[in-house]
C-alpha cells in the first residue's frame, strides 16, 4: 500500500455500527387515540345496555320463551363462522378506519330500527333476529379492523400495550356501568329506551372516528389472481397454528368462550327466573359482576414485566375459571352477592388475559398478516359464541336454567389444558421463547 493511500485510510473514521431505529408512533397518535378511545368507550357502554335489554325485549315485549331469547346471541355471532376468516384477508387490502366508520353506521341504523319498530309494536321475533344478524355481520368486519387499527397509530410496543389496556379498561368499566345504568332506565322508561340509547352511542362512535386526523397508508395494490382469497386465508391460518404462543392462546380462548357464552346467554334470565330479581337488581348484579375487569387490566402490564407474557396468560386463565365456577355455587345458595363475588374474581383473570393476548398477537404478527391473524382469532373465539348459545338454549329446554349455568361454568375448566402446551409450557419450565415480545411497562 502506498504512503498516500495508507494515510488516507488512517484519516478515514472507522465505520460505526448502525443504530437500530426506534419504532415511531404516528404524529397525531395521542390525539387520535383519544378520539378513538372516547368513541369506543361510549359505544361499549351502549353495547352493555343490550346485554340486559335484548333478552328482556324478547321475553316481555315480544312474548318469546326463555329458550328463544337465549338464541339472540346466536344471531349476533353466527356471522363470525362464514365471514370471520374472509374478513381478515379482505381487510388486509383495505384501510381500517373507513371500514370502522361504515360498520358503526350500519349498526346504529339496525338498533335504531329495532327501537322504532318495537315502540310501534311492529317487531316480530324473526325480524329482531334478522336485524341482530345484520348487526353481527358488520361486527365481524368492525372487530377485525378495530384490532388491526391501533398498530397504525402506535409503533412502540409499550405505547401499543398502554393503548390496548386503556381500551380494555373502557370495556371493563362499560361491563360494570352499562347494566347498572340500563336497569333503572328499563325500570322507569321501558326496555325500548335502552335499545334506542345503544343506537345513539353507535352514532357518537361514528362522529369520533370521523374526527381522527391520521390517515393510514393505502395497502399496496396486489393483483387478485384466481383463488387469492383462499390462499391468503390459508396463509393466516398457517401462521397462527404454527406459532408456539398464538396457537395455545387461541385454542384456550375458543374453549373458554364456548362455555362462557352459555353463561352470558342465560345470566339475565337466570337472575329473573331463578333468583327472582327485578330489572334494576338484574342490572346491578350483571354490572357489578364486572368490577374485576379494570383491576385485571391495570395489573396486566406489571404482571408481564415481572413474569413474562406466557405466565401472565396462565395466571389470567386460571383466576378467570376459578371465579366462573364459584358463580353457580353462589346461585344454588340463592346468594346474589356470592354470584357477584365469583364474577369479580373471573373479571380480574379475564381482565389481565385480554390485553396481554392482544398485545402478544399484535407484536409477533407482521403488519401485512395482522388482519388475517385477527380474523382467525375472531373466527375461533367469537365463532364459538353461537355454538354456546345453542348449547344454552338446548340445556334450558332439556334441564332448566340452573343446570345450564352449571354446564357452562364447569365447561370453562376445559380451557386450561390447551393453554399449557408448546411455547407456554416451555416458558413455565424456564425456557423462554425468543418469539415472546419485550415486556411492556404499564
Amino acid at each position: 500500500m502506498s504512503e498516500a493511500a495508507e494515510a488516507a485510510s488512517m484519516a478515514e473514521p472507522a465505520e460505526e455500527p448502525r443504530a437500530i431505529a426506534e419504532p415511531v408512533d404516528a404524529p397525531t397518535a395521542r390525539r387520535d387515540f383519544g378520539m378513538l378511545w372516547a368513541g369506543q368507550s361510549t359505544s361499549l357502554l351502549g353495547d352493555q345496555f343490550m346485554v340486559v335489554a335484548l333478552p328482556l325485549l324478547a321475553v316481555t315485549v315480544l312474548g318469546t320463551s326463555n329458550a328463544q331469547a337465549a338464541l339472540l346471541p346466536f344471531a349476533l355471532f353466527l356471522p363470525f363462522l362464514p365471514l370471520g376468516l374472509p374478513a381478515g384477508a379482505i381487510l388486509d387490502r383495505l384501510r381500517r378506519r373507513p371500514t370502522l366508520i361504515v360498520c358503526d353506521t350500519i349498526q346504529a341504523a339496525c338498533f335504531l330500527t329495532v327501537a322504532l319498530l318495537a315502540w310501534r309494536h311492529l317487531l316480530p321475533f324473526w325480524l329482531l333476529m334478522l336485524l341482530v344478524g345484520v348487526s353481527g355481520c358488520t361486527t365481524v368486519f368492525f372487530q377485525v379492523a378495530y384490532n388491526s387499527y391501533l398498530p397504525t397509530l402506535f409503533a412502540d410496543p409499550r405505547n401499543l400495550h398502554r393503548g390496548n389496556a386503556r381500551l380494555f379498561f373502557s370495556e371493563s368499566v362499560s361491563r360494570s356501568l352499562g347494566p347498572v345504568l340500563a336497569g333503572p332506565l328499563i325500570q322507569f322508561f321501558g326496555v325500548v329506551a335502552a335499545v334506542f340509547v345503544n343506537g345513539v352511542t353507535r352514532a357518537v362512535s361514528v362522529v369520533s372516528l370521523l374526527g381522527i386526523r391520521h390517515r393510514e397508508e393505502r395497502p399496496p395494490a396486489v393483483e387478485r389472481e384466481r383463488g387469492w382469497l383462499v390462499r391468503e386465508i390459508r396463509e393466516g391460518l398457517r401462521f397462527v397454528f404454527g406459532h408456539p404462543l398464538l396457537e395455545p392462546v387461541l385454542s384456550c380462548g375458543s374453549v373458554y368462550v364456548l362455555f362462557l357464552s352459555m353463561i352470558d346467554a342465560i345470566i339475565v334470565l337466570y337472575c329473573k327466573d331463578v333468583l327472582h330479581l327485578n330489572a334494576s337488581w338484574i342490572g346491578l348484579v350483571v354490572g357489578a359482576a364486572a368490577l374485576g375487569f379494570p383491576v385485571g387490566n391495570m395489573l396486566s402490564g406489571r404482571l408481564i414485566e415481572r413474569w413474562g407474557t406466557p405466565r401472565t396468560l396462565v395466571f389470567g386463565a386460571f383466576v378467570s375459571v376459578t371465579g366462573i365456577v364459584l358463580m353457580p355455587i353462589a346461585g344454588s345458595a340463592g346468594s346474589a352477592v356470592g354470584l357477584v363475588a365469583g364474577s369479580i374474581v373471573h373479571g380480574v383473570g379475564e381482565g389481565s388475559f385480554g390485553p396481554t393476548s392482544l398485545t402478544l398477537r399484535q407484536t409477533v404478527t407482521p403488519q401485512g398478516l395482522l388482519g388475517r391473524v385477527n380474523s382467525v382469532q375472531r373466527f375461533l373465539l367469537w365463532g364459538a359464541v353461537p355454538v354456546g348459545s345453542l348449547f344454552a338454549s338446548l340445556s334450558i329446554k332439556l334441564a332448566g336454567l340452573s343446570w345450564a349455568m352449571w354446564i357452562g361454568a364447569l365447561g370453562t375448566v376445559l380451557c386450561l389444558p390447551p393453554l399449557v402446551r408448546r411455547g407456554v409450557l416451555a416458558d413455565l419450565r424456564g425456557r423462554r421463547r425468543a418469539a415472546e415480545p419485550a415486556a411492556p411497562t404499564s
